[in-house]
């Protein structure tokens, strides 16, 4: 290690509207870092919802066609630029990047890196960062749902849902989760209990186990079955929004979706009723960029606490090489996993 080291990197390159097959492996040459920047050795990288949505080109702001994917990312830094403290050279850190972390080594602004203990899992670390941080963010930040609550989780055997049902049992909340039934034992083994996500009744079978309402539901679905979220709470309550995975295979502006969602939502919290409906979105904040540097590194903080306690168990799917990440994406979109899809070095 040095603080001029060039690395020839192996990336995972996305060309276009693919399906994940499509994905290529490419090698390119990266130069020294520039003043400010780190060299970072991935350890741990993943596949996200995120990603899913930008080889369909759905993501509401990705990049143009083509781009190197990876949301957030664990590793080493191995050479620091002008400026940037050389007591960094050696120590393991995360990044939440939104693209560029399919990569063997990536270039960071060294002041997005947030330490990471040096005995921690980097696999473990890389499922508890923006999926860790989103659960955090939406039920202590977004929802504000305190010990005795209930919430409802849509998709509680994914990546955020896991860390969610942990976070709030740890809080003493009761979950209700979503899933598909070959999921119901992880869900209940994490102290949610589980409704099939598929049944017709399903907002019926969630209100039969809370009938007196809900304190936040946490609803990725988006599109016209919000509004069966919405008819959950109790007064007081919150609707956390984030997503709209109901149309990720829909043609057509991907922007729309999510901009459709705003007029409800800004509709029913106007309503007399005493319940709110938000929209969460992880970036929101970023042009303050310090402000918001400095609430993810706290929140995070957080989270890794919690995760060296034995609060938060990582759920692991799978970890398969980065050079394999055509096979990580079929199997993060195959519905047959519970927990996050992990991306590790090649041997």
């Amino acid at each position: 290690m040095n603080t001029t080291a060039a690395v020839t990197a192996t990336q995972v390159l996305l060309p276009g509207k693919v399906e994940p097959a499509g994905l290529q492996v490419r090698t390119r040459p990266l130069p020294a870092p520039e003043a400010g920047h780190a060299l970072l050795r991935m350890e741990a990288t993943g596949v996200s919802f995120a990603e899913q949505q930008m080889r369909r080109g759905k993501y509401f702001d990705q990049p143009p066609f083509p781009f190197v994917p990876g949301y957030d990312v664990v590793g080493t830094v191995t050479a620091v630029g002008p400026g940037v403290d050389e007591r960094m050279l050696g120590r393991r850190f995360a990044a939440v990047t939104k693209t560029g972390a399919w990569a063997s080594h990536l270039h960071l602004d060294a002041r997005d890196l947030v330490a990471v203990p040096e005995d921690a899992d980097p696999a473990a670390v890389e499922t508890l960062l923006v999926n860790g941080i989103t659960a955090w963010q939406m039920l202590h930040r977004a929802a504000g749902v305190h010990e005795g609550g209930t919430v409802v989780v849509l998709g509680a055997n994914g990546g955020v849902g896991t860390v969610l049902l942990q976070l709030a049992r740890h809080a003493g909340i009761t979950v209700i989760g979503t899933a598909a039934p070959r999921h119901h034992e992880t869900l209940r083994a994490l102290g949610a209990a589980p409704v099939d996500y598929r049944a017709a009744d399903m907002y019926e079978r969630i209100r039969a186990l809370a009938p007196d309402g809900v304190d936040a539901v946490f609803d990725h679905i988006g599109g016209p079955g919000v509004a069966g979220s919405w008819r959950l709470l109790r007064r007081g309550g919150t609707l956390v929004s984030y997503g709209t995975a109901s149309t990720k295979d829909a043609e057509g502006d991907s922007r729309l979706p999510v901009l459709a969602l705003f007029p409800r939502l800004a509709l029913w919290n106007l309503l007399p009723n005493g319940r709110r409906a938000r929209f969460y979105n992880f970036w929101a904040g970023r042009r303050r960029a310090d402000a918001f540097r400095a609430r993810l590194r706290a929140d995070l903080t957080e989270v890794l606490r919690l995760l060296a306690e034995g609060v938060l168990v990582p759920q692991i799917a799978a970890r398969l090489p980065l050079s394999q990440a055509a096979a990580a994406m079929a199997l993060a979109e195959s519905r047959t996993v519970a927990g996050k899809v992990v991306l590790v070095p090649d041997e």
